[in-house]
């Protein structure tokens, strides 16, 4: 059994134990990071990411959704397939109904590292892309899986979504 392969069984896996609170993930409509259309530059480098999450919190509080901070770097591929998934219409939409999301570049770690800090994430983050979930109030909830997506283009868009589906309330 090749590595990939253990990685797709294992999210299937987690995917077929979600909690029974987690919404359904969407039907994802390509199956394989290679049908993909991924973008060279989905993170603003210049954006102030303290102004982006403290209104991303706000709006998150009024329409009763989670935050989920996407951390990563227009260098990094993985973070990159991430977007593209993330940007497909029914991944849109769910991400709409569920989460306010913000992008926060982290450049090559040297960047926005207060963001993470802010949710007592004090040591280098472990890689990108690395996905902050947090209550309204600002409470992370995805606590020790935050690296879980680094590794993105080993996963099909499909177990993408379902790890995105499994955190929201």
């Amino acid at each position: 059994m090749t590595l990939r392969t253990m990685l797709v069984a294992l999210c299937l896996a987690a995917a077929a134990s979600l909690p029974a609170w987690a919404a359904s993930a969407p039907k994802v409509s390509v199956d394989s990071v290679d049908a993909l259309s991924v973008p060279d530059r989905p993170f603003d480098e210049t954006a102030n990411a303290d102004k982006a999450i403290d209104a991303a919190f706000a709006q998150a509080s009024h329409e009763r959704k989670r935050v989920l901070i996407d951390l990563g770097g227009n260098w990094c591929a993985d973070c990159r397939i991430l977007s593209a998934v993330m940007a497909l219409p029914e991944m849109r939409s769910f991400l709409n109904a569920h989460y306010v999301v913000v992008k926060v570049d982290v450049g090559r770690f040297d960047r926005n590292l207060q963001v993470p800090a802010r949710f007592g994430i004090t040591e280098r983050l472990e890689g990108v892309p690395s996905i902050l979930i947090a209550t309204p109030d600002g409470k992370l909830v995805d606590q020790g899986h935050i690296a879980a997506l680094d590794d993105a283009r080993a996963m099909t868009p499909q177990a993408i979504a379902d790890w995105l589906a499994s955190w929201t309330k």
